[in-house]
Parts: C-alpha cells; sequence; structure tokens
C-alpha cells in the first residue's frame, strides 16, 4: 500500500506539473483563475482521478494528500454541457468523476451591508464566494431520510456541496416569507431570497 500510495502521488504530481506548465506558457502567470472556459483543446479520455462526497480527491484510489496539487487541479476544472467534469489546459482535456459536488463549501459568515445580509463561503479548495445574484444558493431534498442538501454557485457550472455543519448555521439564518403567494422557508443573502422549502413541507419535516 505504501508503494502505491508514493507511485500514485508521483503520478499525481506529474499531472500538476503538466497543468502548471501548460498554464504558464498560455500566459496564466497572472493572478486569478486560468480561462478555462475559453478553452478548447482536444479530449484525451477519461483519468481515474475522484472527487468523493466529502470533498477528498483520490488518484488511482489513493487520496492526493497534498493540499496545493488539489488547490491547482481545483483551478482547471471544468463541468461541460454534457454534464461531465473535466481537468482543463490549452492542450488537452481529461474526463475526471464527481460523486456528489466538486467543492464543499466548508465555513459561513454573515454580515451585513447596505443594510442586507450577505452570506460568504469559504470552499474547501480556498475559493471565497458571496451569496448573490451571480451565485445562488439552491436545496435539494434526497434520500429515504429527506435529507436536505444546500448547494452554492462557485464558478461556471461549478457547485460546492453545503457541509452539514455549516448547513446547520445557514438553516438557522432562514425565515418564512411570501414568495409569489406561498409562505416559503427560505435564506437571504445580498438582497437575494433564496427558498429552502414551502412552510408546510418544512412543518411536516418537524413533526
Amino acid at each position: 500500500m505504501a508503494a502505491e500510495e508514493i507511485s500514485g502521488q508521483a503520478d499525481a504530481a506529474g499531472l500538476a506539473a503538466l497543468i502548471s506548465r501548460a498554464s504558464q506558457e498560455n500566459g496564466s502567470k497572472k493572478r486569478g483563475l486560468p480561462p478555462v472556459e475559453r478553452w478548447n483543446p482536444p479530449f484525451c479520455g477519461d483519468i481515474d482521478m475522484e472527487i468523493r462526497a466529502d470533498g477528498t480527491w483520490f488518484y488511482m484510489g489513493t487520496p492526493i494528500g497534498r493540499p496545493a496539487l488539489v488547490r491547482l487541479f481545483s483551478t482547471v476544472l471544468r463541468r461541460d454541457e454534457d454534464e461531465k467534469t473535466y481537468l482543463v489546459t490549452p492542450v488537452e482535456k481529461v474526463g475526471i468523476r464527481v460523486v456528489d459536488a466538486p467543492f464543499v463549501a466548508v465555513e459561513m459568515s454573515a454580515t451585513v451591508r447596505d443594510g442586507y445580509q450577505v452570506l460568504t463561503f469559504r470552499t474547501n479548495v480556498g475559493d471565497v464566494v458571496e451569496a448573490g445574484g451571480e451565485h445562488r444558493l439552491r436545496f435539494a431534498v434526497t434520500g429515504d431520510n429527506a435529507e436536505l442538501k444546500p448547494y452554492l454557485h462557485v464558478r461556471g457550472r461549478l457547485e460546492a456541496l453545503v457541509s452539514r455543519a455549516v448547513m446547520y448555521e445557514l438553516v438557522a439564518l432562514g425565515e418564512t416569507l411570501d414568495v409569489e403567494g406561498q409562505a416559503v422557508f427560505a435564506v437571504r443573502s445580498a438582497g437575494e431570497v433564496f427558498p429552502i422549502m414551502p412552510a408546510d413541507e418544512l412543518d411536516a419535516l418537524c413533526r
């Protein structure tokens, strides 16, 4: 197992070096994220890389233990219209597996600006995203136990699953509002209202 982990880490580091070189050749040494939405390289097949539901990245069956590698990979992620997720550079595009969402929102702060509540989230790979007009919150109820799962739009078609601990903080800020004539349990951020669920459904879940 130790040898497999070393091999996996070495291969992951080699892939990261390729991505880094390709980005530099494209002039992406500047601050900010690479312009992956503008790149149209050939598809080079799928690789054995997976992002688990808890946000852990695996390569060839072993976790990538170096946060710097994970952060680098995260900057060249793209979800295309085919609903698949890829690592994209100017010279190649490779497919990876994502169990749930590619990112996890692990921290949230609530502040007031110009009289409005503003919710700001930090992801497991260092993105700081303010929920609002361009970064929507959506809520899904899944599974036999009707589990509430909030998602935050990060960039492109990529979302972050809000971690369970942060979800409790988020729901604690919810309130019942009138949305198009219906009583809805919702949360506000930056002047926007994000419905969580109809108030009567929430009442039923709490019984």
